[in-house]
C-alpha cells in the first residue's frame, strides 16, 4: 500500500468512520462524511475533465470545505493549489495562471474578484462557490457558471477509489511578500511518511514502518480516548496551517477544528479549546502567543477563567518565537508542551522544546539529522565558531519549483553527493551542535559595511517594556548605505518613544545594529499567518519620512 495522503486517509476512514473529523462551527463531519464528501468533489472533477497532474485552485478561507477540496483533488491524482485569500485581482490572475489551474474552488465572498478575471484564465474548466454569506454577507451567483459547492458534492455520486503512486506531486505555493510566489513541490510519497512520522508520537506510538499498519494503530489509539484535536490558528493557506495543523493530526486520526473567524480571536479560541477538549494547535510564534496570553489573564481577571486543561502542545513555525513569551504561555497552561520548528516550505532544519521546569529559548534549536550549515564555498561551519553559514536541509527535499528550473537549481543543490534545499536562513553552529537562527539572507541589512539580521534586531526591540510588536528594515541612507530602520507598535497604554528603544537595544546589542530610527505603528504589518511583511513595513517608513 502506497504512502499517499488519499490512500491514507481512506483506510483511516474505513476504521474509525463513526470519529469526528472536522468541525467548523455547528457543522461537524465523521470520518465517513469526511471521505464520502471528499469522493464526491473527486468524481466531479474528474466529470469536468480533469485528470492526474491536473491543478485544482483553493482560494478559501479556513474551513471544512478547504479541507473537503483538497482530499478530493488528492484523491483523483490531482494536485490541489492553496490561494492566498488576500490577493486581489492581479495577484489572483497570475498565481491561477502560473499553476495551470483547472478548477478553482473560491468562497462567495472572494467571488467578485474571482468574476474579473476567470475570462483571462482559459485553462479553468471547473469552478465551484462555498456559500459563507452568513459570516460575510457575500452574494451568491456573482461568477456565471460557478456550481454551488453543496450541489457538486450532493449531484456526484462516490468516485470509485484508484491506486496512486508516491511519486503523485503536491505542490504549495509560497512567497508573495518577497517576489513572486513560487509553486514548491515535493512527491507525495515522502511528504506523507514524513508527516505520519511527526504525528505517531502525539499519540505516545512509534511511527509504522507500512502504510498499511497505520489504521489499526490509529483505532486503537481513538478507541482509547486518545484522539488528537487540533486547532489551526493560521490559514490553512499557508504551510504552517495545513501541515502541521491538519495533516499532521489527520495522518494520526485526529480532529482538525477550524475556527470561524478571519483573523486570530484569541477569545473565540479558548472557547472552542474549552468545548471541544481541543489538544493541541498550531500559531506562528509571538503574533499568535501574546493575544493568547492577554485574553486568558483579561478572563481571569473577570472571574470566567477559561478551562485548558485539554491542551497537551503548541507548535509554532514560520517566525522567531521568544522565550519571554514561551515562559508567559507556561506559566498559564503549565501541562503544555511548546514545540518551535524552523522550517520553510522547502524543508524542516530544527526543533526547540520548552516545557515547564525546562527553561525556554529565542532562536536556538536541535538540528534535525540531515541538516547542516554550509559557508558560501560550500563548506560545513565549524561549531563554537563565529562563522555565519546558510542552513540546508536534507532528507525529504523538493523536487523543484513549478516552471522555474534556475531557481530550483539554486535553491536545491548537491554537495558532497547529498542534495539539500537552501530556503535562505542563516545561522551560526554553537558548540554543542545546536543552530543559532539570524534569519533571512534576503533581508540582511548592510550598514556601514557590517551585516545586521532583522530578527535579531526585532527581538530586541521586543524586549523592551511597552513594545507590543516589532519589524525591523533597511532603508536607504547616504552615510551608512542602508540605516537599520524600526518599525514598532505600542502596548495599551504605553509610552515608550524612541529614544527608550534606541538606548535598551544599545544595552543588548552592538551599537552598529541598533536602530537608527523607530516609526511607531498602530499595529505592525503581518501576514495572516504572522508572517512578517517587510515590504509594507519599509513602505510605512518611507510614508513616515515623507509626513
Amino acid at each position: 500500500m502506497e504512502m499517499h495522503f488519499a490512500t491514507v486517509w481512506e483506510t483511516i476512514a474505513d476504521e474509525i468512520g463513526d470519529a469526528t473529523a472536522l468541525v467548523h462551527g455547528s457543522t461537524r463531519r465523521t470520518w465517513g462524511e469526511f471521505d464520502d464528501r471528499a469522493a464526491r468533489v473527486a468524481a466531479a472533477l474528474v466529470e469536468a475533465g480533469l485528470q492526474p497532474d491536473s491543478k485544482v485552485a483553493l482560494y478559501l478561507y479556513n474551513g471544512n470545505e478547504y479541507l473537503e477540496a483538497q482530499y478530493g483533488a488528492f484523491k483523483m491524482r490531482g494536485v490541489s493549489v492553496n490561494v492566498n485569500y488576500r490577493y486581489l485581482d492581479e495577484e489572483l490572475r497570475y498565481l491561477l495562471d502560473n499553476s495551470d489551474a483547472e478548477a478553482l474552488v473560491f468562497h462567495a465572498s472572494l467571488a467578485d474578484r474571482v468574476a474579473r478575471v476567470v475570462d483571462g484564465l482559459p485553462k479553468l474548466k471547473l469552478l465551484v462557490e462555498v456559500d459563507d454569506g452568513a459570516a460575510s454577507g457575500a452574494a451568491t451567483g456573482q461568477v456565471p457558471g460557478a456550481v454551488p459547492y453543496e450541489e457538486l458534492v450532493a449531484g456526484h455520486d462516490p468516485m470509485p477509489r484508484i491506486t496512486r503512486g508516491e511519486d503523485d506531486v503536491y505542490m504549495l505555493y509560497t512567497g508573495g511578500t518577497t517576489g513572486m510566489p513560487k509553486g514548491v513541490m515535493y512527491a507525495m510519497g515522502g511528504l506523507t511518511s514524513g508527516f505520519v512520522v511527526s504525528g505517531f508520537p502525539l499519540l505516545g506510538l512509534a511511527p509504522p514502518s507500512d502504510a498499511s499498519q497505520v489504521a489499526g494503530l490509529v483505532k486503537g489509539a481513538v478507541e482509547s480516548g486518545n484522539q488528537l484535536v487540533s486547532v489551526p490558528c493560521a490559514p490553512l493557506m499557508h504551510g504552517t496551517g495545513v501541515w502541521l495543523g491538519a495533516f499532521v493530526p489527520q495522518l494520526a486520526g485526529g480532529t482538525v477544528v477550524t475556527l470561524q473567524s478571519r483573523s486570530l480571536d484569541a477569545d473565540e479560541l479558548l472557547r472552542t479549546m474549552q468545548a471541544e477538549r481541543v489538544t493541541n494547535i498550531t500559531i506562528v510564534g509571538d503574533a499568535f502567543a501574546k493575544p493568547i496570553v492577554a485574553a486568558i489573564d483579561a478572563a481571569r481577571e473577570a472571574g470566567r477563567p477559561y478551562d485548558t486543561s485539554s491542551l497537551k502542545m503548541v507548535i509554532s513555525s514560520g517566525v522567531m518565537w521568544t522565550a519571554e513569551v514561551k515562559e508567559s504561555l507556561l506559566d498559564r497552561i503549565e501541562q503544555a508542551v511548546l514545540v518551535d520548528a524552523i522550517g520553510s516550505t522547502e524543508g524542516s532544519m530544527g526543533l526547540s522544546i520548552s516545557m515547564k521546569g525546562v527553561p525556554p529559548s529565542t532562536a536556538k534549536f536541535d538540528q534535525m539529522p540531515t541538516t547542516k550549515v554550509f559557508t558560501e564555498d560550500g563548506r560545513p561551519v565549524t561549531p563554537g565558531s563565529d562563522e555565519v553559514g546558510m542552513v540546508a536541509a536534507g532528507g525529504n527535499v523538493p523536487l523543484g519549483y513549478y516552471k522555474d528550473p534556475e531557481k530550483s537549481a539554486r535553491t536545491f543543490r548537491v554537495i558532497d553527493g547529498v542534495r539539500y534545499s537552501f530556503p535562505g536562513d542563516m545561522a551560526r553552529v554553537a558548540a554543542d551542535g545546536s543552530l543559532i537562527l539570524l534569519g533571512r539572507g534576503s533581508q540582511v541589512i548592510n550598514s556601514g559595511g557590517e551585516k545586521v539580521f532583522p530578527e535579531e534586531v526585532e527581538e530586541a526591540v521586543k524586549r523592551v517594556e511597552g513594545i507590543e510588536d516589532c519589524l525591523v528594515v533597511g532603508v536607504e541612507d547616504e552615510r551608512f548605505g542602508q540605516a537599520v530602520t524600526a518599525v514598532a507598535s505600542r502596548a495599551a497604554g504605553a509610552e515608550v518613544d524612541e529614544s527608550a528603544v534606541i538606548a535598551r537595544v544599545k544595552s543588548e546589542l552592538a551599537g552598529y545594529k541598533a536602530p537608527k530610527r523607530v516609526v511607531f505603528v498602530d499595529r505592525v504589518p503581518r501576514a495572516p499567518n504572522g508572517k512578517a511583511d517587510y515590504r509594507t513595513a519599509k513602505q510605512l517608513v518611507t510614508d513616515a519620512a515623507g509626513a
